[in-house]
């Protein structure tokens, strides 16, 4: 369940919207964070308890944004590289295939030292810099092989 940390949060959170129902994508990044990168049920309960919503009405909004994992944990680096037209374009398959060899997963796995996991997502919005990927909350943009070797080495 929620921390008190996370729940002063919350409530810190509430302070910056019309009204409760507003604050659920700010809510579920808090909740997220207290449970170590990822939405639990009962987290998704108890934001739609204090922001009188309805469970479901929490948990579509945590569907629909991947931003959010609510399907299983991720690693402590999570990768999520975008392979939208700019990027593909750009190379994207060849970074994520030469990133699945170097970390020895596959898309959508974790390593089993639970350090990354590695997904794609449909855009990132940085098409100007493409290709680009997202680590945590950090973007990385113009990449090239050698450009990714460097940043999961500073990650290891």
């Amino acid at each position: 369940m929620l921390s008190e940390n996370a729940k002063k949060d919350i409530q810190a959170a509430l302070r910056k919207y019309p009204n409760r129902r507003s604050a659920v994508m700010d809510a579920l990044r808090i909740a997220q964070a207290d449970g170590g990168g990822s939405l639990t049920k009962g987290a998704m309960e108890e934001v739609a308890q204090i922001l009188d919503m309805r469970p479901a009405e929490v948990n579509a909004a945590a569907a629909f944004y991947t931003m959010y994992n609510v399907k299983k944990p991720v690693g402590r680096y999570y990768i999520q590289v975008c392979r939208n037209i700019s990027c593909s374009l750009l190379g994207a398959e060849h970074l994520i295939k030469h990133m699945e060899k170097t970390l020895g997963i596959k898309t959508g796995e974790t390593t089993k030292d639970s350090k990354f996991t590695i997904t794609t997502v449909e855009c990132l919005g940085s098409c100007g810099t493409a290709p680009m990927m997202q680590i945590n909350d950090d973007f990385h943009e113009n990449l090239t092989t050698e450009k990714i070797d460097g940043i999961l080495k500073s990650l290891k």
